[in-house]
C-alpha cells in the first residue's frame, strides 16, 4: 500500500520548517558571537561557555529547550546565558515558518538564507555597530541566483517574468541599493564627517586596551571614550590629536600634531610607528578631530543585498520603512542627535516587512496613483 504524504501546502509542514529554523538559529548564535571577535565559526566545532570556556554537550545545546531547562545559566559555572540566545532561535524558527507558509518551495531555501543573514546582521550591528560585508556579498550572490530560479521574487508587486528578466531585475536592485545609499553616505561624510573637540585646559588622552574579549580598543580623551570601530570606518580615516605631550611605550616624544590611523601613528616630527608593535600610547592634548560616519558602509552593502533579492521596488520600500522604524525607535528611546543608532537592524526590518506583505501596500499605492 503506497504511503500518502500531505500536500506540500499543508500546515503540518510548518512544524519541520520551524524546527529547522530553530536549529539554524542555534548556529547563528555561534556566528553572532564569533565573527565580531575574528574567530572561526568552525573551530572549535562545539559551542562553549564564553565565561568558563567549557564545551557544551549535545543536550546542553538543544535549541530553545536547553536554555529553558538550564534556566538561562551555564551548566558548568552557572554564569547567566543571555536571553539573546533563545530569542535568536525562536525568531529564526518563526521567520522560517512564515517563509514556508507564504512562498513556494523553490524559493523558500533562498529566503531562508536571507532570513538567517538578516538575523545575524541585526544582532551584530545592534551590539557592535558593524556589518560584516562578507555576509552581504554572499547574500547578494544568493539573491541573484534566487531571482533566476523564481523571477517573481524580484518583483513581488509586479508581473510574471522569465529567469533572465528576474536576474536583470535583481541586478538593477543591487545597483540601486548599493550605489543609491553609497551616494547618501558620501554626502553625509562631507557634511558631518568629523567631530572637533576643543578643551580650555589640557586633558589626558590614551589608547585603552580592551578589557574583555568582546570589548574594542578605545580612544579616550578627557571624559570621552570612542570605540575603535566607530572611528575608522574606511582606510582613509584619520584621528588627529592636538597634542601637547605624546608618550609612546613610556617614552616622551614631545607634542604637536599627532595623526592616528587604523594601523599606525605619525608623530609631528614625521616618525611613524605601527600600532601592533606598540605597548602603550598616551599623553595630553588641547583638542582632537575625530572622523565619524552618518551611516556606515556596511549599510550600503546590506541594502545592495536586499536589492539583489527584491529588485528596485524592494529597495525603495525597505529604505523608506527602515527610516520610519528608526525614527520611531529614536523617539521611543529618546535618542538625540549625535547619538549612534545602528541602521542595519531597521533595514532588516524593512526588508522583512516588504517580504511579508509590504509589497501588497506598494502594489496598492502604484494602482492608486495610476502607475
Amino acid at each position: 500500500m503506497p504511503v500518502i504524504y500531505p500536500p506540500i501546502d499543508h500546515w503540518i509542514w510548518l512544524i519541520p520548517a520551524i524546527l529547522i529554523g530553530a536549529c539554524i538559529g542555534s548556529f547563528l548564535n555561534v556566528v553572532i558571537y564569533r565573527i565580531p571577535l575574528g574567530m572561526s565559526v568552525n573551530k572549535p566545532k562545539r559551542s562553549f561557555c564564553p565565561i568558563c570556556k567549557n564545551q557544551l554537550s549535545i543536550w546542553q545545546n538543544m535549541p530553545v529547550v536547553s536554555w529553558l531547562c538550564l534556566r538561562g545559566k551555564c551548566a558548568h559555572c552557572r554564569a547567566p546565558i543571555p536571553f539573546r540566545y533563545i530569542a535568536v532561535e525562536i525568531l529564526t524558527g518563526v521567520l522560517f515558518g512564515l517563509v514556508w507558509w507564504n512562498f513556494p518551495p523553490q524559493i523558500a531555501l533562498f529566503l531562508w538564507v536571507l532570513m538567517a543573514l538578516l538575523v545575524v546582521i541585526t544582532y551584530i550591528d545592534a551590539e557592535h555597530l558593524i556589518i560584516p560585508t562578507n555576509l552581504t556579498w554572499a547574500g547578494s550572490l544568493i539573491g541573484l541566483i534566487g531571482c533566476a530560479v523564481w523571477p517573481e521574487i524580484s518583483e513581488l508587486a509586479g508581473y510574471n517574468m522569465s529567469w533572465i528578466d528576474g536576474l536583470v531585475d535583481g541586478g538593477i536592485g543591487w545597483v540601486a541599493g548599493f550605489f543609491g545609499l553609497w551616494a547618501v553616505v558620501e554626502l553625509g561624510k562631507k557634511a558631518f564627517g568629523r567631530k572637533e573637540m576643543k578643551f580650555d585646559k589640557e586633558v589626558d588622552w590614551q589608547l585603552r586596551e580592551p578589557e574583555g574579549d568582546e570589548d574594542p580598543l578605545c580612544f579616550v580623551i578627557g571624559e570621552d571614550s570612542v570605540p575603535w570601530w566607530d572611528i575608522f570606518s574606511r582606510k582613509t580615516d584619520k584621528l588627529i590629536v592636538d597634542a601637547t605631550e605624546v608618550v609612546v611605550d613610556g617614552e616622551k616624544t614631545g607634542g604637536g600634531r599627532l595623526i592616528i590611523r587604523e594601523q599606525d601613528i605619525e608623530l609631528a616630527d614625521g616618525r611613524t610607528f605601527q600600532l601592533e608593535n606598540m605597548v602603550s600610547l598616551s599623553g595630553r592634548a588641547n583638542g582632537a578631530v575625530i572622523p565619524r560616519e552618518a551611516m556606515g558602509m556596511g549599510d550600503v552593502h546590506l541594502l545592495g543585498m536586499i536589492g539583489a533579492f527584491f529588485g528596485f521596488s524592494g529597495v525603495f520600500f525597505s529604505l523608506f520603512s527602515a527610516s520610519l522604524f528608526a525614527l520611531i525607535a529614536a523617539l521611543i528611546g529618546r535618542i538625540g542627535f549625535g547619538k549612534q543608532l545602528p541602521f542595519g537592524p531597521f533595514l532588516a526590518m524593512g526588508a522583512s516587512a516588504w517580504l511579508f506583505g509590504g509589497y501588497k501596500l506598494w502594489e496598492w499605492y502604484m494602482n492608486l496613483v495610476g502607475i
